[in-house]
């Protein structure tokens, strides 16, 4: 298994003894592929780093590996703005598909150790968290959990407090540029792997991002009408508004108070969509607020 960068914390990790984990740092920069690398590694009969070619590194799915990451719908069937980890994922429950988190654990490994991974900790409800509690606090001898959140502020303290915090950084565009030249999509990444990834993976989709955010940039100063336009076509990705907030300075100049106003009208439209305002109506009021004619 091949880990772009963070030579440090793949030194760090075979040598701690710790248990719990708590992985924070960007989207795409790499927590999950390190996640599953130290996982290979622990049930790899070399060690590490993984030889990719034993019984336990070929296994795919790994019967000693678990994924916990948040629903992508509501329990309605609707798509859910604010994704969550819900408490039947961490503790027994007495229906529904596949063991939960708990009773996972519960269980010895097939091989080695087993290492959960809580994807989006920061996501976990306040009942989940709480069940999840009792694995940090106690875990058995042959398991490994690693949280992963964007930051140790995003956690709640009682986890945060029983896990051994290893930051990720943004990775240096010389390393980067070892998957890609390509200025675009370079610029698109901002040090995550994960997004050069998407970019050079799926140039159709990347292509109509950067069009559509380009779109919106050049409506804003045309009026309302025609930022709303733009922006019922931009919404319809998923990475829309944190796109167009780091494309923002090439509509408006950094130092000035319109920038700083965009700013804050984008992050109040995520809050919305993710508090399930109507669609409609965060998308009028966004394009008004960016709106400079």
């Amino acid at each position: 298994m091949r880990i772009l960068g963070h030579g440090p914390i793949l030194e760090f990790l075979p040598r701690s003894g710790a248990q719990a984990f708590l992985f924070t740092g960007p989207e795409g920069v790499g927590r999950r592929a390190v996640a599953r690398w130290y996982a290979a590694g622990l049930n790899c009969p070399q060690g590490f780093p993984p030889c990719g070619r034993c019984a336990s590194c070929r296994l795919e799915p790994h019967p000693d590996y678990l994924e916990v990451a948040s629903q992508g719908e509501t329990r309605s069937g609707r798509r859910a703005r604010q994704p969550q980890i819900r408490l039947e994922q961490i503790a027994p429950r007495e229906e529904g598909e596949g063991p939960s988190l708990l009773e996972w654990l519960a269980t010895y490994p097939r091989h080695r150790a087993k290492v959960a991974v809580i994807d989006g900790a920061h996501l976990l409800g306040e009942a989940a968290a709480n069940a999840l509690l009792k694995a940090l606090e106690e875990p058995p001898a042959f398991a490994r959990l690693i949280l992963i959140a964007p930051s140790r502020e995003q956690v709640l303290p009682t986890l945060v407090s029983r896990c051994l915090e290893v930051p990720f950084a943004p990775l240096p565009e010389a390393l980067l540029r070892t998957l890609s030249q390509d200025p675009e999509a370079l610029a698109y990444a901002e040090g995550s792997v994960g997004r050069l990834r998407f970019a050079l993976e799926q140039p159709a989709a990347f292509n109509q991002l950067t069009d559509r955010t380009q779109g919106v940039l050049e409506a804003m100063g045309q009026g309302p009408a025609q930022t709303l336009e733009a922006l019922e076509l931009l919404l319809e990705h998923e990475e829309a508004l944190p796109y167009l907030a780091r494309r923002l300075g090439q509509a408006l100049p950094v130092e000035s108070p319109a920038y700083g106003q965009a700013l804050e009208a984008l992050q109040k439209a995520q809050e919305a969509l993710e508090a399930y305002v109507g669609e409609e109506l965060v998308r009028t009021w966004l394009a008004f607020r960016l709106a400079l004619g």
